[in-house]
């Protein structure tokens, strides 16, 4: 008699011959084959998306070989977290919101491999024929978890490679549909095939089709999983998945077979709900097998014959030929009916658990919001006590700051009280001061009337005196230097003041051009408005009529009835008309304008060295030096010079010096000592000649011109400020006529040169240079001052 085959199972509840249907039959068509022994585990890398990696997950379960299953997966913790409706990225939020949401993030994360482990084990059962008992085995653990957390999947795939010395990997290929049946796609799959070590056997599959193998180069067992054959340290075996499932023969007179070898990847029998995760890892395997048919069951099941079961990591799988008698058929059906009972069972407990589970999801649902809404309510607690702290600081720095004014406040107070007692004294005293003062006040006022007529008589007499004197004086005009003339002689040379006759404005009044006994003249009268008069206009006729230069515009007579001057005409105007070209007028040449310098320089020496008295002429500008037919300049305009006597001598009690308490001239060339201390001397006129030397150089405006030129000069730019219509400037003359003209413009008048000894021979030398000869350096001694 055959033995008796018994069926066991290690979970409880399930009795020996609970999975055997009556009457079924085990056939082996062939001898059994020794089976390959893998000794290291498949790690199959798997990511978020379930139904993406079913199929990777379902491959290699049908190619594992007997290897033990470990399923590895990279989590990438989000930098972007969602926080009331908006995302906020990491480095902006605090600490405890992160960790709340990484706790959160490793809890789904667990859920997810607990999903996967839950897959491999409905497929990881197996039946084993041992002494002569057919046993069914339902693992306790058949799959181990290993995973990461890094901000790089493929890096993170890496590194537990070389961590854990991984042989063995199966991992998606392809980021979509379409892929290549020779090399994967994804970034992914591609960086970890070319940085994975050399040890590691790599099957890239993609849609449950193996798209590539990087072959692992490891020493000892490294055959594929697709190979038919494989050699390890037992001699040659064959893959248990690859035994073909037709030498199989279960009979029965139950219901017919199904085989789960064809399952596709979104079968329902492959599907865990998320429910199942919520048990215990023993409880979810167990209830996924008890709830698979066992027609359904047996075709998964792989067939392994074994000699000796302790020879193996895992328990091996063996079906042997052999008829059953009656009583095993008997055993077998009564197994089947408390295996059916048991189903049952475990079916009511499997939906009370899914109850559980549901419930447990809603009451973690509504804590996720209690907690997300205790979150709120706190931040706002905490923003408003911020803002109280804020409030309590202000309000406190706002009771010291009360505090201290109320001290300072009761300190001026007791001030003041005892400055109102001193004052109360005070006006006593002061009242009897006030009577006595009453009485000096009132002879000083009889005294003071007195004084007031003496003065005015004393004022009118000498009234009277200046008049004499003045009407004296110019009856006493030398008649050889100039000539009276009547205004009639006047109104007619100037066709009646013509306005087309007129040729300039001054301070002093309007020019006219004019005929006067058959000589064309320049006729200069006194405006109604002008704030000058007749004492302007007898420091002009006393100065021009006793002096005589080349460089001094001639006075040819006036005309004292109605104070008006008359000049010489000079044909090209003023300086100022040409160096602004006026009238379309052509530029002056750089020749010429050393000359114009070398001549205007010669004249202030004439003037500032005449005896017995030097003068001073206090409004030296462009506007003032004209310019006869053949260019040659002279000095006009001495309306507000200044006749200094020899017994009048400055603050260094060697230069002759006049003080006023209203200097008069033009702003832009004034010395900035004579503006503050009303203080005018003949260096007044040099910082005045200094200016126009740089306008004569640039042809810019006077304002902040010496500025600017000691800045070029600085930095050696000269050249791109001078003025490029005077044609090359010779640049040793020029850099030498910049560097005299701002010592002239020192604003400290001790440290500006002296005329005749520092710039007159220099200047001169320029001119001599200006025609064909080149400019040379000459000594002090070659250059004689004009007499």
């Amino acid at each position: 008699m055959e033995p008796a085959m018994k069926l066991y199972t290690r979970y409880p509840g399930i009795g020996i011959s609970e999975m055997m249907a009556s009457g079924s039959e085990i056939m082996e068509e062939s001898p059994p084959r020794p089976v390959q022994v893998v000794e290291e585990k498949m790690y199959i890398a798997v990511g978020e998306d379930i139904k993406e990696n079913t199929s990777v997950l379902i491959w290699a379960l049908r190619n594992a070989g007997g290897r033990q299953i470990c399923i590895l997966h990279v989590h990438e913790p989000a930098q972007w977290i969602r926080i009331m409706g908006t995302k906020f990225p990491v480095s902006q939020l605090e600490a405890h919101h992160v960790r709340a949401h990484r706790e959160v993030e490793r809890e789904e994360m667990n859920k997810l491999l607990q999903i996967y482990k839950i897959k491999c084990s409905r497929a990881g059962s197996f039946a084993i024929m041992q002494q002569n008992e057919f046993v069914l085995v339902l693992p306790d653990t058949v799959v181990d978890v290993l995973h990461i957390e890094m901000n790089s999947i493929e890096k993170g795939i890496v590194k537990l490679i070389n961590q854990h010395g991984i042989r063995k990997l199966v991992m998606g290929a392809a980021a979509d549909k379409h892929y290549s049946k020779k090399m994967p796609k994804s970034k992914k799959a591609i960086y970890v095939r070319e940085q994975a070590p050399m040890f590691c056997h790599i099957w890239f599959v993609c849609k449950g089709q193996l798209v590539h193998t990087r072959e692992g180069r490891s020493e000892g067992v490294s055959a594929s999983p697709n190979s038919e054959t494989g050699q390890s340290r037992y001699g040659r075996s064959q893959s248990v998945a690859e035994l073909p499932i037709d030498r199989l023969k279960l009979t029965s007179s139950g219901p017919d077979i199904r085989s789960l070898s064809t399952l596709s990847p979104n079968d329902s029998r492959w599907s865990v709900d998320s429910k199942d995760i919520s048990g215990s890892p023993r409880e979810a395997s167990h209830t996924s097998c008890s709830s698979v048919d066992m027609a359904d069951v047996l075709p998964l099941i792989p067939v392994l014959t074994i000699e000796d079961h302790h020879q193996f990591s895992s328990p091996p799988i063996v079906l042997q030929e052999g008829r059953m008698n009656d009583e095993l058929y008997g055993q077998l059906e009564q197994s089947i009916e408390e295996a059916e009972t048991s189903r049952l069972d475990e079916s009511k407990k499997h939906c009370k658990a899914e109850k559980d589970a549901i419930d447990a999801i809603r009451r973690a649902k509504a804590s996720e919001n209690l907690y997300a809404e205790e979150l709120r309510q706190r931040k706002e607690v905490e923003e408003a006590l911020a803002r109280g702290k804020i409030e309590l600081e202000q309000r406190k720095q706002q009771v010291g700051e009360v505090t201290e004014e109320l001290c300072i406040a009761l300190e001026h107070k007791s001030s003041m009280e005892s400055q109102i007692a001193n004052s109360e004294q005070m006006v006593k005293d002061l009242e009897q001061k006030m009577f006595s003062a009453v009485e000096m006040l009132q002879k000083c006022k009889k005294e003071r009337d007195e004084l007031q007529k003496e003065r005015d008589n004393a004022l009118k007499e000498a009234e009277e005196l200046r008049r004499e004197k003045a009407g004296a004086t110019a009856n006493r005009l030398a008649p050889e230097f100039f000539s009276e003339f009547s205004f009639s002689e006047i109104v007619e040379a100037t066709s009646n003041f013509d306005l087309s006759l007129k040729i300039g404005e001054g301070g002093y009044g309007n020019i006219y051009k004019g005929q006067l006994r058959h000589t064309q003249v320049a006729i200069k009268i006194l405006n109604s408005n002008s704030m000058q008069g007749p004492s302007e206009f007898q420091q002009e006729v006393t100065v021009l009529s006793k002096l005589m230069h080349p460089n001094l515009v001639t006075l040819i007579g006036a005309c004292p009835e109605f104070f008006v001057l008359v000049y010489e005409y000079l044909p090209n105007g003023s300086l100022e008309d040409r160096l602004c070209c006026k009238d379309n007028s052509p530029p002056l040449s750089w020749q010429t304008r050393i000359r114009i310098a070398t001549e205007l320089c010669s004249a202030l020496v004439f003037l500032h060295s005449c005896n017995p008295h030097s003068i001073v002429h206090g409004d030296l500008k462009p506007a003032n030096i004209l310019l006869d037919s053949n260019y040659v300049s002279k000095l006009s305009d001495f309306g507000i010079c200044r006749i200094l006597c020899q017994n009048q001598f400055s603050s260094n009690n060697t230069t002759p010096s006049w003080i006023t308490e209203f200097p008069k001239g033009t702003f832009t060339y004034m010395d900035p000592e004579f503006l503050s201390t009303g203080e005018i001397t003949p260096k007044s006129d040099v910082y005045s000649f200094g200016i126009i030397l740089l306008q004569l150089l640039t042809g810019r405006p006077a304002l902040g011109i010496a500025k600017e030129v000691k800045y070029v000069l600085d930095k050696g730019n000269l050249k791109n400020l001078l003025d490029p219509t005077a044609g090359d400037w010779p640049f040793v003359q020029a850099q030498q006529l910049a560097h005299t003209a701002l010592r002239c413009c020192e604003v400290n008048r001790r440290s500006r040169p002296d005329l005749a000894s520092d710039v007159w021979g220099l200047l001169e030398q320029m001119r001599v240079s200006c025609g064909t000869l080149p400019f040379l350096i000459y000594s002090e001694e070659d250059c004689q001052i004009p007499t």
